[in-house]
């Protein structure tokens, strides 16, 4: 019961805004969930949501990974700092970085959720990207290249 209320209220801050616990537990009983205020905010909690600055200027939920600019760029100065080298093979990027650096840099490339992306396999110094498709290959090189060179 936890785990499917949990997914739903991911489901629900993806598809709206939601301002306040008190809408989220709203909206769960609008999907036949019966939540108390203290139960949503365990949920938040456990789910590492964040109030972030909606476009209409409200606060409003949303996940930590989807939100924080901080956060993004922390994440790509470390890879910036930590990603060697780069190679590609059909739909198959290959980074190399330092090492023990893998998982950080793979991180930051999942939190960007680039939709060409289909996902990434690091170990401890090399990441296994792989891309959708063979034309799209080349203009992630690109990005994640200017990503490497920040200052």
């Amino acid at each position: 019961m936890k785990a499917s209320r949990q997914i739903t209220i991911l489901e629900i801050i993806n598809s709206k805004s939601v301002e306040t616990q008190e809408d989220l537990a709203d909206e769960l009983r609008r999907h036949g969930y019966q939540a108390t205020q203290a139960t949503v905010s365990r949920d938040i909690k456990e789910l590492r949501l964040v109030k972030v600055l909606g476009s209409n200027g409200a606060y409003r939920y949303a996940t930590a990974d989807k939100n924080d600019n901080g956060l993004n760029e922390r994440l790509i100065r470390m890879f910036s700092d930590t990603v060697l080298s780069m190679t590609s093979a059909y739909n198959q990027i290959i980074l190399r970085t330092i090492s023990a650096s893998a998982n950080i840099a793979a991180e930051t490339i999942d939190s960007l959720q680039w939709p060409e992306i289909l996902g990434t396999i690091a170990g401890d110094n090399t990441i296994l990207m792989i891309v959708r498709s063979i034309e799209e290959v080349k203009p992630v090189m690109e990005r994640l290249n200017a990503m490497m060179h920040r200052a």
